[in-house]
């Protein structure tokens, strides 16, 4: 499939740019969408909560009542879960949520969103732009340009671009990664996927070639 390219008006270039069928034009697999956006989600989490257990609280450990005659239950310690104060029954503790995924799998995910993408007519192709100074206000004028100003949009570059990346930081809706990066939360999350130009070439090699 060919789209065109945009200049940083908006308007059309007359230049137009081939994105491969074998990335943008295949049947979306849900599952493999589903298990990508669970592993990148899992891998976000720390893992460090943790709460102390009745062995792990500090308290006496005389037996805080005598056995019988108090015509109330049994209580042998300070630390039991039922007390104020007591230890947690089966609390959190630190682990790793990170489990195997397939590459294949992620391939697949990343392809199957990429092609949700362009089934909604969701991806623009801008030529490449270059800022001499990071400022939040250029990107926010580019943003209404392509007229994505109140969506929230994801912009995909060949390599670093430093201004750009910091102009983008003060705007919510806007974000910006280089392909090496690009993974299929942030795509199924973007409302529009803005590809530079120099950025296409990039990505149809390292899709297919992963």
């Amino acid at each position: 499939m060919k789209l065109p390219i945009v200049d940083k008006e908006g308007k059309d270039t007359g230049k137009k740019v081939e994105l491969i069928d074998s990335i943008f034009r295949i049947e979306p697999n849900d599952h493999a969408i589903y298990l990508d956006v669970k592993h990148y989600m899992a891998n976000q989490r720390q893992g460090t909560h943790k709460t102390k257990e009745r062995g792990e609280i500090r308290g006496s450990t005389v037996k805080i009542k005598k056995q019988k005659g108090t015509g109330t239950a049994r209580a042998g310690s300070i630390k039991s879960p039922i007390m104020r104060g007591g230890g947690r029954v089966f609390g959190p503790r630190p682990r790793d949520y990170d489990f195997k995924m397939n590459k294949k799998v992620k391939q697949l995910a990343r392809k199957s969103a990429l092609s949700y993408k362009a089934k909604e007519n969701s991806i623009i192709v801008l030529e490449d732009v270059k800022f001499d100074e990071p400022k939040t206000k250029l990107l926010a004028d580019l943003n209404a340009s392509l007229k994505i100003s109140n969506k929230k949009s994801l912009f995909v570059l060949s390599e670093q671009n430093k201004n750009l990346y910091l102009s983008s930081r003060n705007l919510k809706s806007s974000k910006v990664v280089i392909v090496s990066d690009l993974n299929t939360y942030e795509i199924m999350r973007a409302s529009t996927l803005i590809l530079l130009e120099s950025s296409v070439d990039v990505l149809n090699k390292t899709i297919t070639t992963k």
